[in-house]
Order: C-alpha cells, then sequence, then structure tokens
C-alpha cells in the first residue's frame, strides 16, 4: 500500500527554496557593503549621550566601527 502525504508535505514541497545570499548580483552585493560602511562610520561619530541611548559603550562603538565591510552579521545576506 503507497504511503499517504499530508498536506504539510504539500505545502513544503510548494513553497519556494530560500534564494542563497551568494546568488546576489554584485552590484546588490556592492552597494550593501557601501551602506553597512556607511553605517559604521556613523556609529563612531555618535556623541557618548546617544551611545548611552542604544546601550553601547564607545569602545564597543568603535570596535564595531573598525571592523571589515566583508564581517558582516551571516544573516545580512545583502552583503554576502
Amino acid at each position: 500500500m503507497p504511503a499517504t502525504c499530508t498536506t504539510a508535505c504539500h505545502s513544503a514541497l510548494s513553497e519556494p527554496a530560500a534564494r542563497p545570499a551568494r546568488s546576489l548580483s554584485l552590484r546588490a552585493r556592492l552597494a550593501g557593503a557601501i551602506s553597512l560602511a556607511r553605517q559604521r562610520r556613523a556609529l563612531a561619530r555618535l556623541d557618548p549621550a546617544l551611545l548611552d541611548d542604544i546601550g553601547l559603550t564607545r569602545d564597543e562603538a568603535l570596535a564595531e566601527a573598525s571592523r571589515p565591510v566583508w564581517d558582516a552579521p551571516e544573516y545580512w545576506g545583502n552583503i554576502r
């Protein structure tokens, strides 16, 4: 007797697969890298009161700002 497939099985098979981050165009990856670099520079320029508002110390902000552009969180798929 053949096994029957449940509705969950059909819905899992019909959902499109997630697009891997590496398939982004060079233009999209470059735009993401430029945006990340700009955000890190802005973080380094924040005054102590603003850093306190977001819960960072000056040292933590400078450490984040000094990271290379390719060192981004993995969930930021548009960078890698």
